[in-house]
């Protein structure tokens, strides 16, 4: 590829001894033409004469200096700034060196007069051997880099790209990105909106314009991708640059913000496709803490639904924190089993056990406690799926009502110190019977928690990107079908979080013991029209030409804006700006009576009877008497 490309191949002291042979080399010839230079081509005998006493003090001064220097242990391959300023302090400490052994052997050499080696050619050598020596050592780079990116150029998939970004995580991606032949990214610049930077060249591409000069760049350059390398960017100005971008089709990654610290994996490996968690209009809450770690060391942890989302990511991070023994309970078979070869592979040292059952099956459960002897339980079993709740309203409340209290009473029962509850905001003031039905095992928790030794917990989430069933996935699927995408109105607005939040907030509120009922701090509600929007111009299409969007109306039980606190409800204490301890009524006192005979209600299938009592007991729950929508016709607004 070029001429110190066999310099790659060869290894420890073999690959040293050729470096420090070429360094040697060079210096002589560099000190030959220094007097060639100082003398004009006509150099004085004397000189000729003491050359090689010269020479070979000055090779033996440049390898002595550049052993010190390490300049044997020489990356070709990702040398840098630091490289090269050793290379050049090499090169001044080997000149002195030198000329300090000119006057310690002088005895020996004679006639080794410092006259008859002018000071201009210890200059002159000075700079040719830097120089040179340099050359060297960066040329295999260079070439590789210009190799490699004039071939990606002209390969028939090479996809003409920018980069977002012209500050250190710019410049570090595009430096991988030049090394690396692994992808097919043809970088033809950068866009910045810092004004200084504009005219000038990082890493040998110019500066394009500012980011508001995006949508000239596929007519002037053919620009198909943007690379976004600007770990400061906030959520509302890259909505900002998608709307920008709205009738291009234009394709974006994202490098995330521990790539500029992390710096261990190829950039072309580490580009994400960006996705709708970088849309929210905060910062994704850490709620990693020490009380986790130390609370699930060597005990017996149980989780329900764990084959779902939520539960699934909750087992995840529980084996994470160093939990040993781990049982995992849902109906999904399959699920469960595709978990526990993940899990083996993952955590081979913890003891993980799966359970095939229904909560709502009292005896099955119990044989469960009894076998395993959990400590802590997180309950994630639900039905959640709003659309289908308002056709079954039976099928709600036997589950997320009959079966959060079987699993209540049976850890009552057995002595276990924890229970957390994973709730939902569709239960404040519920519209819905997925709601409804949410709410009420939130105020029977509450109830059964104020005389219980176990302490009680409830969870209250906001929508979670990418859990199965809600709006993103069916999104992405509605886009790589073609369209249209199905909203039901255009005013709908969420919250959002994503799902190490929502798992972050249960294994904090389980270990912290703040309090029965926690809620994360979520910002600013998300309007889905907008969402669909983006995500449609973050697939690289245009909203509205390439993917139609369709209204298709509110479905039964849905509200345009869903609230994170209900009536009565009071916060309590914030911790760290992150969650809100929440204290609030816990229903009448027979609510226990009362669920009862809802469950031998829900057994007859009655479902007026069913919505009528769940109005009664719900504060708070009104039914929207919307009409009905074919299913296959809406999307979810999470």
């Amino acid at each position: 590829m070029n001429l110190f490309t066999p310099l790659l191949r060869f290894r420890g002291r073999t690959r040293a001894a050729i470096i420090l042979g070429f360094d040697g080399l060079i210096a002589a010839a560099g000190l030959w033409l220094a007097l060639l230079l100082r003398f004009e081509g006509q150099v004085p005998p004397e000189a000729t004469a003491s050359y090689p006493y010269y020479a070979l003090a000055l090779m033996a001064s440049r390898v002595v200096v550049n052993l010190f220097f390490r300049l044997h242990r020489w990356s070709f391959r990702f040398s840098g700034l630091t490289d090269g300023a050793r290379v050049a302090a090499a090169g001044l400490f080997g000149t002195g060196l030198f000329t300090l052994a000119i006057f310690l052997i002088h005895p020996e050499l004679p006639p080794l007069e410092l006259d008859r080696l002018p000071r201009s050619v210890l200059v002159l050598e000075l700079l040719l051997t830097t120089a040179v020596m340099a050359v060297v050592r960066f040329s295999p780079r260079l070439a590789l880099m210009h190799y490699t990116e004039s071939r990606r150029a002209r390969r028939p998939g090479a996809v003409r790209t920018v980069i977002l970004g012209a500050g250190a995580a710019g410049e570090l991606l595009l430096r991988d990105l030049q090394r690396s032949a692994e992808h097919d990214y043809h970088i033809l610049g950068f866009v910045d909106d810092d004004i200084g930077k504009h005219r000038h060249i990082v890493g040998g591409k110019p500066i394009l314009g500012a980011v508001s000069d995006l949508p000239q760049l596929p007519g002037k350059y053919g620009v198909s991708k943007v690379l976004i390398a600007s770990p400061g960017l906030s959520a509302s100005r890259l909505r900002e640059i998608l709307d920008l971008c709205s009738q291009l089709k234009l394709q974006f990654k994202v490098l995330p913000l521990t790539y500029s610290y992390l710096h261990d994996q190829p950039a072309s490996s580490m580009l994400q496709d960006l996705g709708p968690e970088h849309l929210l209009d905060r910062e994704e809450v850490e709620l990693a803490d020490d009380c986790v770690t130390q609370g699930v060391r060597e005990r017996c942890l149980l989780v329900s639904g764990a084959a779902g989302s939520i539960g699934s990511e909750v087992c995840a991070q529980l084996l994470a924190a160093g939990g040993r023994s781990l049982v995992m309970v849902d109906i999904d078979e399959n699920g469960l089993y595709m978990l526990s070869r993940r899990f083996e592979r993952e955590f081979p040292d913890a003891r993980v056990c799966v359970e095939v059952g229904d909560i709502r099956d009292a005896g099955r459960m119990e044989a469960i406690f009894s076998h395993h002897r959990p400590r802590d339980i997180f309950h994630a079993a639900a039905r959640k799926h709003v659309p289908l709740m308002e056709i079954a309203p039976a099928e709600a409340v036997k589950t997320n009502v009959g079966g959060t209290l079987y699993l209540a009473d049976i850890a009552e029962r057995h002595e276990v110190e924890r229970f957390v509850f994973m709730s939902t905001d569709k239960a404040v003031r519920p519209t819905n019977v997925m709601g409804a039905t949410k709410r009420l095992a939130e105020l029977l928790l509450q109830q059964i928690g104020g005389a219980a030794k176990t302490r009680f917990c409830v969870v209250r989430f906001g929508n979670v990107l990418g859990s199965a069933g809600s709006v993103v996935p069916l999104f992405r699927t509605q886009i790589d079908a073609g369209g249209p995408v199905t909203v039901t109105h255009q005013d709908v607005r969420r919250y959002f979080m994503t799902i190490s939040e929502a798992v972050g907030l249960v294994l904090r509120a389980a270990y912290g013991d703040y309090g029965r009922l926690c809620v994360l701090e979520m910002g600013e509600p998300i309007r889905i029209l907008d969402l669909a929007r983006l995500m449609i111009t973050m697939s690289g299409q245009i909203p509205e030409v390439d993917i139609p969007i369709q209204i298709t109306g509110l479905r039964p039980g849905e509200k345009l804006d869903e609230e994170l606190l209900d009536d009565g409800e009071t916060v309590v204490q914030r911790i760290d700006r992150k969650i809100r301890v929440v204290a609030g009524p816990v229903g009448e006192e027979d609510l226990r009576r009362a669920v009862e005979e809802l469950m031998v209600l829900a057994a007859t299938e009655d479902d007026t009877a069913i919505r009528a009592e769940l109005e009664r007991l719900v504060p708070g729950y009104r039914p929207l008497r919307a009409g009905a929508v074919p299913l296959v016709a809406v999307s979810s607004a999470g």
